[in-house]
């Protein structure tokens, strides 16, 4: 798979509506990759919206990624949070989120596909969660590991400084979460 520029992860306690809705209308807006996160659910359940949103996702040849590895096996991608041990087997694909110099630099060593590296800015999501490494930040740090996402607090305005900076693209949760034509608007910056 040719990595997007634009990744969606979810949230469904930001949606207006339900997660399915929400992600179905990003998906109609042009989102071809998303992340379930819903992390808080209990993993039969979790598989069960997986399914339902990889149902979504196939018409457009888009991929559901899954979040964390409690429940990854069988998934053919699968992003980590920085702490998360390899699953084993290997997904085809894989990710891992990344805060800092050494996290990047074991990202790549560990062979992972992308990398989310955050937070950009101050995030209405994660409210004080920083220190915020805005675009010179992430300039300095794109190098160190795989292709490189930028997360938290990116808007569409701050897409092209990101790809400028080295990043491949964007990770995007709140305003898609809230408003999934949302997507459009960051396509549109990233093209």
């Amino acid at each position: 798979m040719r990595l997007p520029r634009l990744l969606v992860l979810t949230d469904r306690t930001q949606c207006a509506g339900s997660l399915t809705d929400t992600v179905a209308a990003a998906v109609d807006a042009g989102a071809r990759a998303v992340v379930l996160r819903e992390k808080d659910l209990p993993l039969p359940e979790r598989a069960v919206l997986a399914e339902r949103l990889a149902g979504l996702l196939a018409p457009v040849d888009g991929v559901l990624v899954w979040a964390g590895a409690a429940g990854s096996a069988g998934h053919a991608a699968v992003h980590l949070s920085a702490a998360d041990a390899l699953p084993v087997p290997r997904p085809a694909l894989l990710g891992r989120s990344c805060h800092s110099a050494p996290e990047l630099t074991a990202a790549r060593a560990e062979g992972c596909d992308w990398a989310f590296l955050s937070p950009l800015s101050a995030t209405a999501s994660k409210p004080g969660y920083g220190p915020v490494l805005g675009v010179a930040g992430l300039a300095a740090l794109v190098p160190l590991g795989p292709p490189v996402f930028a997360l938290g607090g990116v808007r569409p305005e701050d897409v092209a400084g990101c790809r400028a900076a080295g990043a491949h693209g964007v990770a995007v949760m709140g305003p898609v979460m809230r408003d999934p034509s949302a997507v459009t608007r960051y396509l549109a910056a990233a093209t």
